[in-house]
């Protein structure tokens, strides 16, 4: 569900970091930017510009954990049989 009007600010951030993963095109949508990806960017970059974080596309906003958790998990093991 897209927000009534552009989000601004904190619920701006974690709204593009909630929905990073399914594209710039989706996210603006769901945080209330419709289409205008421009805009969306340009009011993505002044809110992390106020938080003191540089952002300078959606991917920033995608964390190791984030990957991790989707791609389900990484592997530990050793390098050789010997090694166990």
């Amino acid at each position: 569900m897209s927000a009534p009007q552009p989000l601004q600010g904190l619920d701006l951030i974690d709204c593009a970091k909630a929905n990073a993963k399914q594209g710039v095109d989706v996210t603006a949508e769901l945080c209330g930017y419709d289409k205008d990806t421009a805009r969306f960017y340009q009011a993505l970059q002044e809110a992390g510009d106020r938080m003191g974080i540089h952002i300078t596309e959606l991917s920033d906003l995608i964390t190791a954990q984030q990957t991790v958790l989707q791609e389900g998990g990484i592997e530990v093991a050793p390098d050789t049989p010997a090694d166990l």
